[in-house]
């Protein structure tokens, strides 16, 4: 399966259970939910995901359980978030094996990397890898910026194909676009800013309310893929404060007191995580309220694009 650059791909959450084991049974729960949603693919391991809390043996558990959920429906992605150039290529190789149909690949991690050697951590993964690569582009949260220079080197490699595009610059989508045209397929990686990236010309969402709330995000897809702006503006507008969630320090812990809201997912994080307290959690748990008391009926959407 070659993978389609384009519709919304969830960050999903991984869940665990009350004695911090992998919880399969709630993960694919949710799993289906997007896929009766009509997401476009999975993307595993990524923050939302806690995926600097999880062992090697759990990550190929969570991508071997993926694939054999989604039945090729659509492709399974994992992150690649790693310190050194030899255990990404070694995570890589393994996802590769366990059936992932791509790569989201962040640059090294802790060691603040230059240009070169961030280009050149990129280029060495995707040289040991037959697997597509979706670059993530975060400087905002993890200090390094892939500029449009590092992507004229970067893209030398076949299958380095997308960018995950979070950078918060919302006009960076016209100069990827200027710059490289279809050559490099943009997925914009802000919740709060994703109906403005798609109007601009982003090919996807990779989304992370989509873990709570899959048919309202497909629905903002679908239907401005299809013209039907103030349709998908007026979800939007109501989605907001939900997706403002995923903009915050505690977005795990958010998106998955979300997750209980809606009846797939369960609020069990791994520490240091903790669920919220206090001021914290009531003021999360009121913005999750008004959102479900206020939560739009949704027009047909799956055919909007047709």
């Amino acid at each position: 399966m070659s993978i389609q650059w384009k519709g919304v791909m969830p960050a999903v959450t991984t869940k665990f259970t009350n004695d911090d084991e992998l919880d399969l049974k709630t993960f694919e729960l949710n799993i289906n939910a997007q896929l009766e949603a009509g997401v476009h693919g999975i993307v595993l391991g990524g923050t939302l995901g806690e995926a600097s809390t999880l062992t090697d043996k759990e990550k190929r558990i969570l991508t071997k359980t993926t694939v054999s959920i989604v039945k090729e429906k659509v492709p399974v992605l994992i992150n690649i978030a790693e310190q050194t150039t030899k255990s990404a290529i070694e995570l890589a190789q393994k996802a590769e094996d366990d059936g992932a149909k791509g790569l989201m690949m962040l640059p090294p991690m802790r060691y603040k990397a230059d240009g070169r050697e961030t280009v050149e951590f990129f280029k060495a993964v995707a040289n040991n890898t037959s697997l597509p690569i979706m670059v993530y582009n975060n400087p905002v949260d993890y200090g390094i910026e892939v500029t449009l220079s590092m992507f004229d080197e970067l893209l030398k490699c076949d299958n380095i194909q997308a960018v995950k595009e979070s950078t918060r610059d919302i006009s960076n989508v016209t100069r990827i676009k200027n710059k490289f045209g279809d050559r490099l397929k943009i997925m914009t990686g802000v919740d709060t800013l994703a109906l403005e990236s798609l109007l601009m010309g982003a090919d996807g969402w990779v989304a992370g309310l989509v873990c709570a709330f899959p048919k309202e995000t497909v629905a903002i897809y679908e239907l401005q893929k299809a013209g039907r702006i103030k349709e998908a503006l007026e979800i939007y507008r109501w989605f907001l404060p939900l997706l403002e969630l995923d903009i915050n320090s505690k977005l795990v812990q958010n998106i998955k007191l979300a997750e209980v809201a809606t009846g797939i997912g369960t609020e069990n994080v791994r520490a240091p995580r903790l669920p919220l307290i206090g001021e914290e959690r009531t003021r999360v748990l009121e913005i999750i309220s008004t959102g479900l008391k206020n939560r739009p009926v949704l027009p047909e959407y799956k055919v909007a694009s047709v």
